[in-house]
């Protein structure tokens, strides 16, 4: 059986067709009407994803993922009006796995959700790995990295950015390669969100984070996960 779908939606006509393309491809649905509604659902549901309209009454789609991403790990796609690179951005720095723009083609937005569930399932077997390089240790069973036995506590998506080069030292990806392979996005212009990324984690696993020792940056290109790290 598929997983379950939430989808927090105010606009019932919207709502009614998102359902039903979903039902189709058998999903079972779950629809709230809305930020606080599907909140509560999700919390008492176990889900596989929830689509949230960005724009609701009593508690928007933003504040909705926000809180989510706090205390649970189900995938999360946005639905919004607003095609700004800024609320972009703050969407999928608040933890969503992909967004979809005003006005979308009920397909395609099924196919989203089959991508995101199907990237999450793979992400979490990527996960199940023990990845050690000196005083650096990644236990994606645990989800938990430590330097000389400190854990360092990483974002899902830090987490995720440092599996993926971790996983090939000495490969140089880009910042649009990193985009892809570790959080799933394509999207030219969000580029910049790897670099933040990057400086967030450096801050947290380098002796010097202006001169790293694990995660490179390649001029030119993006980064790569350094080679033949040997402990102290």
């Amino acid at each position: 059986m598929k997983p379950g779908v939430l989808v927090v939606e105010d606009d019932a006509k919207t709502a009614e067709l998102i359902r039903l393309y979903l039902d189709r491809d058998g999903y079972p649905v779950t629809v709230a009407r809305n930020g606080r509604e599907g909140l509560e659902l999700a919390r008492r549901h176990q889900l596989g994803l929830v689509l949230l309209d960005v724009m609701m009454p009593e508690m928007d789609g933003l504040e909705v993922c926000r809180l989510l991403r706090e205390e649970s790990d189900v995938g999360i796609i946005l639905v919004t009006a607003r095609t700004d690179e800024v609320d972009t951005l703050r969407a999928l720095d608040l933890g969503a796995d992909d967004y979809v723009t005003k006005p979308f083609r009920p397909r395609e937005l099924v196919a989203r959700v089959r991508a995101v569930l199907r990237r999450r399932g793979a992400n979490e077997a990527a996960e199940e790995c023990e990845l050690e390089f000196g005083r650096l240790r990644i236990d994606g069973r645990r989800h938990e990295v430590r330097v000389d036995g400190v854990d360092r506590r990483v974002t899902k998506k830090e987490f995720q950015l440092l599996v993926t080069l971790a996983k090939e030292p000495g490969k140089a990806f880009t910042r649009l390669e990193l985009l892809e392979k570790a959080f799933g996005f394509n999207y030219e212009g969000l580029e910049r969100t790897i670099d933040a990324h990057v400086r967030n984690l450096r801050k947290k696993i380098e002796r010097d984070a202006e001169r790293p020792e694990y995660i490179e940056t390649v001029y030119g290109v993006g980064y790569r996960f350094a080679e033949h790290r040997d402990a102290p």
